[in-house]
């Protein structure tokens, strides 16, 4: 989810309640696009993050530093020679806009008291941060935009300064029903769309949750609503507008499991079945969504040639294995030709010379079957030949049954390092499984290539009773868990018929409650391939009846006397250690 208006509202909120009135006692550019605020009050010192990246467009109040270019950036220059030391008097939003307004207060060069504006634009690749002075006249901006660049609008020192009107949308704190009725209702488009590019500043998310809200199925089409179900969708926009007026904002992160989902400024019933975590504030909300989202893309980053080499490496022997098989089915024949030679041998003295067939009796199913001849060879070669097809065939499937079964297998490893690929969440982790692709010849080890110690761990949990669970995060920690870390009589447990994490129970000795069985179901469940399914069936039994067979790849187990039951992969609440 972008930064919407409604989100950039409960910002302006925040910060008319935190740093209006601050002064401005550094300005820093630690990136190209990006500028770090130090604020003076009465309250203290406070940051502010102000980013036009095209990826990540960002501002937020921050308790972190970072680390600035020996020497600033021109923008950065010019504004410590305008407005260092100066007092933030105003700070606004126009028309839920993506922008927000810095009106700051400084003196000139002669001493006398003169008005700049900072101004924030939060859109996407468009993103800028453009200096004006109090006639609304660009001073400079982080990004120059020429007209070759946009023929919409300069931004370039000495233009004047405007918002670019792409699209005829209306301020939503200034509607009424009339005007939602023939701009929003009458629209030849799904309901949602209709809300969200007839208003500025609401997002597809919002424009759902209000339709949730009221009731309604936002994919549906605008004829579809009669007249009373658009009046409650009506109310229940107006009822959230009069949220952003009146600042009844409720910051939060919803999560699934531990990576963020998205981040509203308002709860969303739309995600009922998530984790909702509440924050004090937008830029708490704001800073750790986009931490652990960075997390998580920078493994998904740094995890990309693992993923092609595993990917590609799969869709390979995926295609041979169906190969195979389709070549294992042409062997089912054989018994056919060595019952047809049998019979040869027996009554093939009652085939004439130039018959192109044999009826006999089958003596295996007391059938009369009919036997295709060579008319140029005489029962016997005909016979001879039949056995030929036979011995080949079998042969085949012999050779087959083998390839097919290592195929098979081959294919399960790769399945469960793949799956090992979508829960690692550190560097560490992806060595362990970079290490097992060299291992298995799926990736050519560097050369000079030293083994490094891996600093990785096993997910590590504690049960509402008390007891603690294990997860593998690959098939090393697999192993490991399971015959070195495990005793006899601690509980294991597996995702059923699918890649997954072995989760070990230390039982020490007690018998476990069964809240512990299910919560050490639900992580087996959540930390295998099947995470997204409804439910996912958990194999659970004593460590002590799990097996390795002799040979078999790491994480590879088998077993018999297991118990069994389906289970929703949901970890919510269950405590993780970390």
């Amino acid at each position: 989810m972008a930064l919407d208006g409604i989100v950039i509202a409960n910002l302006v909120h925040e910060l008319n309640e935190t740093v209006l009135n601050t002064r401005i006692s550094k300005i820093a550019q630690p990136e190209t696009d990006e500028l770090l605020f130090t604020l003076k009050g009465k309250d203290g010192q406070k940051r502010l993050l102000l980013s036009a990246s095209a990826s990540l467009p960002l501002i937020y109040l921050t308790g972190n530093n970072k680390p600035s270019p020996m020497t600033a950036p021109n923008f950065c220059m010019l504004l410590r020679k305008h407005i260092a030391n100066g007092r933030i008097t105003k700070i606004w939003q126009p028309d839920m806009e993506r922008i927000i307004n810095f009106e700051i207060e400084h003196l000139n060069e002669l001493g006398d008291l003169c008005r700049k504006t900072l101004i924030v634009e939060i859109m996407g690749k468009h993103s800028n941060i453009i200096f004006c002075d109090d006639t609304g006249r660009i001073i400079d901006s982080i990004k120059h935009i020429p007209a070759q660049v946009s023929s919409v609008r300069e931004v370039l020192p000495g233009r004047d300064y405007f918002i670019p009107k792409t699209q005829e949308k209306y301020n939503p704190l200034h509607t009424d029903l009339d005007f939602f009725r023939s701009h929003v209702c009458k629209k030849p488009m799904s309901i949602s769309k209709a809300i969200y590019s007839t208003y500025t500043g609401i997002s597809p998310v919002i424009a759902n949750e209000i339709c949730h809200r009221a009731s309604i199925d936002g994919d549906q089409a605008t004829d579809a609503l009669s007249e009373d179900a658009a009046l409650h969708l009506y109310h229940n926009f107006s009822w959230m507008m009069e949220d952003v007026t009146a600042c009844n904002f409720s910051p939060n992160i919803i999560m699934n499991g531990k990576e963020p989902v998205e981040f509203s400024a308002f709860h969303l019933s739309i995600y009922e079945d998530s984790t909702c975590v509440d924050y004090p504030s937008i830029s708490a909300v704001l800073e750790q969504y986009y931490a652990k989202k960075n997390e998580y893309t920078r493994i998904r980053q740094k995890s990309v040639d693992l993923r092609k080499i595993v990917s590609n490496t799969l869709e390979r022997e995926r295609k041979k294995y169906e190969l195979q098989k389709k070549q294992l089915k042409d062997t089912e024949k054989r018994e056919k030709y060595k019952v047809y030679g049998e019979l040869l041998t027996t009554y093939g003295y009652q085939a004439k010379e130039g018959d192109k067939s044999l009826e006999a009796m089958n003596y295996y199913t007391n059938e009369m079957i009919k036997i295709p001849l060579d008319e140029t060879l005489s029962p016997l070669e005909n016979a001879k030949k039949y056995f030929n097809k036979y011995a080949k065939l079998k042969r085949t499937y012999q050779a087959l049954t083998e390839l097919t079964t290592e195929t098979e297998t081959e294919i399960e490893h790769l399945e469960s390092i793949a799956t090992s690929l979508d829960i690692a969440t550190q560097e560490d982790d992806l060595s362990e499984i970079r290490e097992e692709l060299v291992a298995y010849g799926y990736l050519r080890k560097k050369s000079g290539e030293k083994k490094k110690k891996s600093k990785s761990k096993p997910l590590h949990y504690v049960s509402s009773d008390g007891y603690h669970m294990y997860v593998g995060k690959n098939n090393y920690q697999n192993d490991e868990l399971t015959f070195k870390f495990a005793v006899g009589n601690d509980w294991w447990f597996h995702a059923k018929g699918m890649p997954g994490s072995h989760v070990i129970v230390k039982t020490n000795g007690d018998e476990l409650p069964d809240a512990t069985f299910e919560e050490a179901a639900k992580l087996a469940a959540y930390y295998s391939k099947g995470r997204e399914n409804p439910k996912v069936e958990i194999d659970y039994l004593e460590k002590k009846n799990v097996k390795k067979p002799s040979g078999a790849a790491p994480g590879f187990v088998i077993y018999y006397t297991n118990y069994s039951m389906p289970i929703e992969p949901d970890i919510t609440g269950i405590t993780q250690i970390e």
